[in-house]
């Protein structure tokens, strides 16, 4: 990955402390390909006293809850920008995918800490996640494939299956490291092979939706 790691020495206002934690937090995900970070870790990386977590978010799972808030809002955001653009369906899928892989690089870690805090939670709060982040995507699927259907373009498409398919793509992708470390001889996930894994997924998903002519 390109993005520096937070700084460690410089003082935090009262304001900016909660946006490092955040900050840090992403990075360490990112950096470690996991989801599970400790207090102590995130303390050492931020230069920020760990008791802040309890004094902004209340514990591990609340700073863990902001996290998914801040980054999926800027998801939701570009889906309903993208819906909104005055394009045809397949150029809208196409920005999509584009947009999903660029998601993945930057935050690789987003949908699995949105499903483990759904396991982690109770009944009424994984329906409360799912009712935010997971059914307006669904919903977004199902009116862009509705569209390019409409338009004669796209074949009739389960979208909770497209769903699946796009996101499980992405994240598999960019959780790789260990496969290719063996079978590539590199684990290092940098803009090219982003690119070239976007172009892949691209042309793949949108060959397997268009209308065969």
């Amino acid at each position: 990955m390109t993005d520096a790691p937070p700084s460690q020495t410089a003082p935090a206002a009262p304001v900016q402390a909660r946006d490092q934690l955040l900050d840090t937090a992403s990075h360490l995900m990112r950096e470690g390909d996991t989801v599970d970070i400790s207090l102590s870790e995130l303390a050492s990386a931020s230069g920020l006293n760990s008791a802040l977590v309890k004094y902004y978010f209340g514990n591990k799972a609340g700073l863990l809850r902001a996290l998914l808030e801040r980054d999926f809002a800027a998801i939701l955001r570009a889906v309903d920008t993208l819906l909104a653009k005055d394009a045809d369906p397949e150029t809208k899928l196409r920005l999509h995918m584009s947009a999903v892989v660029n998601t993945f690089f930057r935050t690789p870690y987003i949908h699995r800490l949105l499903m483990r805090l759904i396991r982690e939670c109770a009944a009424d709060e994984g329906q409360r996640l799912a009712d935010t982040y997971l059914k307006p995507l669904m919903n977004a699927y199902e009116r862009l494939i509705g569209e390019g259907v409409a338009a004669g373009v796209f074949r009739p498409v389960d979208p909770q299956f497209f769903y699946f398919t796009v996101i499980g793509a992405a994240d598999r992708f960019f959780t790789a490291r260990y496969v290719l470390r063996y079978t590539s001889g590199t684990d290092i996930l940098d803009e090219a092979l982003r690119d070239k894994y976007r172009a892949h997924l691209n042309d793949f998903v949108v060959a397997g939706i268009l209308v065969q002519r």
